[in-house]
Parts: structure tokens; C-alpha cells; sequence
């Protein structure tokens, strides 16, 4: 019997610790009050047909569609900030070189994706929407433990006069915005992490997938990749108060596999 007991001790002891892990804020109400206010969100703005992502055109589109929009932020090599996704320049703008080592001038010289439509600052992106609809901010940046990007972006929002959340993939971003502004929903955005998408090796790989640091940031929701929902650490968050946001859902059948699942989604391609 005394084995017995160990043995129950340990496994009771490895649970807790993984639901001490995991578990996020256990802010569910605010976050389904954010989320009521809309719960559909245009993915780098409503583009497409000769409207690029992440561009003024998109987010203009959005607003007048009533959709709320998703967005990503870099921090530039002067210091301001730039609406983009990608951490390099080559996909979206067709030049080389890394987004962070362009001033701000440098990236809007650039046009997107063929277009007449160039890189926006952050000011002129929250100018336009100028809280006609709820903004999901996604901090992006490739310096781990480097918070300016958090702090710039907060600087901004605290004379916005609009409904945001933030999120972030580095749970190190959510968990600035725990520490210094805890009013304010947060995210931890996740998915099968690769050596490819994350540039880390596999042990690192393996913790942000299963979001082993959760109680860094102890997140209010958790956006998950839509084709990982079946992924125990994603369900097990949920469970535990996790408010569940997928992306990206790009077609009817993944909206559809969205019910029973997700509160909110992040959607290009079709209009949900």
C-alpha cells in the first residue's frame, strides 16, 4: 500500500503541476465581454481581389463590413511602430531584408503586394479605425525578451480612444502586458511550433506548443491554429476557464468546424 500511495503522490503532484502550468487568468467573463462586442475578426484586415493584407484599403473595407480586425505590429529600426506580419520583407513587399531594420520611411516607401498600398504606421491604422470596431493586436517581434515593441504599442493604445485586446505567440509579450496592464485582455496565440515557424530547437518547440509557460502570462484566451483543436494542452486550457479563439478559418467547412469549439474567430477569405 505505501507504493501504492508514492505512486499516487506523484502522478497528483505532476497534475497539479501541469494545471499550475497551463491554467490561464480565469478572467472569462471580461474576455466573453470583449467578445460579445464582435467575435469575428478580418485576418490582417478584409483584403483579397487586389486589396493587400494588413494595408490601409483592408482595414477600411473591414470597418465598413462591421467586422473587427486582427492586426500585427513591429517595432522599427527608429523606434516606431509599422502594421505588418512578416518578419522579413520578401513574401509581401518583394525585396529583401528584415522588417525591423528598416526605419519606418524605408517601410512605407514599399508597396504591398504589387499594389499602389504601402506599409502603414500604427498611428494611421488606429486613426482610421478610430473605434468604429474592436481591434485584435498582435505584438509581433523577434527579440524574445526585448519588451519595447509591448511598450511602444501600449504608449499608443492608452490615447486610443477604441475597444482592443492584444496577443502575442512569445508568451514573454503576454506577460509584459499582465504585468503593466492588467486591465487589458490578453492572448497567448498557439500552434504545432516547428524549427521552421519558431527558429528554436525541440525543446523549446515542445513547451510553446503545449504552452508550458502559461504561468508566466496566465493569458485570458487562448488562440489556437483552428487545425490543432484537437491537441490535449489546448483542450485542457479551455477546460480550465480558457477563453478559445481560433485561426485562421478560410473556408466554410473550417467555420463550420469552429461550433462547439470556439468563441471567437479570426476568418480571411470568406465572410463569416
Amino acid at each position: 500500500m505505501t507504493a501504492l500511495y508514492i505512486i499516487l503522490g506523484v502522478l497528483a503532484f505532476f497534475v497539479l503541476l501541469y494545471i499550475f502550468l497551463v491554467a490561464p487568468s480565469g478572467r472569462r467573463k471580461k474576455t466573453a465581454e470583449f467578445f460579445a462586442l464582435q467575435n469575428k475578426y478580418a485576418h490582417r484586415g478584409l483584403h483579397g481581389e487586389g486589396v493587400p493584407e494588413n494595408s490601409l484599403a483592408a482595414f477600411e473595407l473591414a470597418c465598413r463590413a462591421g467586422y473587427g480586425i486582427e492586426l500585427d505590429v513591429h517595432v522599427t529600426k527608429d523606434g516606431e511602430l509599422a502594421v505588418f506580419h512578416d518578419d522579413t520583407l520578401s513574401r509581401v513587399c518583394g525585396v529583401e531584408g528584415k522588417t525591423e531594420s528598416k526605419t519606418l520611411a524605408e517601410l512605407k516607401a514599399l508597396k504591398l503586394c504589387g499594389t499602389e498600398e504601402c506599409i502603414p504606421s500604427f498611428r494611421e491604422v488606429l486613426d482610421l479605425v478610430a473605434g468604429r470596431v474592436p481591434l485584435v493586436v498582435e505584438i509581433k517581434g523577434s527579440k524574445i525578451k526585448d519588451a519595447t515593441v509591448c511598450k511602444l504599442t501600449a504608449e499608443m493604445l492608452d490615447g486610443y480612444n477604441g475597444v482592443y485586446c492584444i496577443e502575442a505567440f512569445n508568451p514573454m509579450y503576454v506577460r509584459w502586458w499582465k504585468k503593466n496592464r492588467k486591465h487589458i485582455v490578453r492572448g497567448q496565440l498557439g500552434c504545432k511550433m516547428t524549427k521552421e515557424s519558431s527558429g528554436m530547437g525541440e525543446p523549446v518547440n515542445f513547451v510553446l506548443t503545449n504552452m508550458l509557460l502559461g504561468f508566466l502570462a496566465r493569458p485570458d484566451f487562448i488562440a489556437y491554429d483552428l487545425n490543432e483543436k484537437k491537441r490535449f494542452s489546448f483542450r485542457f486550457a479551455r477546460a480550465l476557464g480558457g477563453y478559445p479563439v481560433a485561426w485562421t478559418v478560410r473556408t466554410e467547412e473550417n467555420l463550420k468546424a469552429t461550433e462547439n469549439c470556439f468563441k471567437g474567430i479570426i476568418f480571411e477569405n470568406i465572410r463569416p
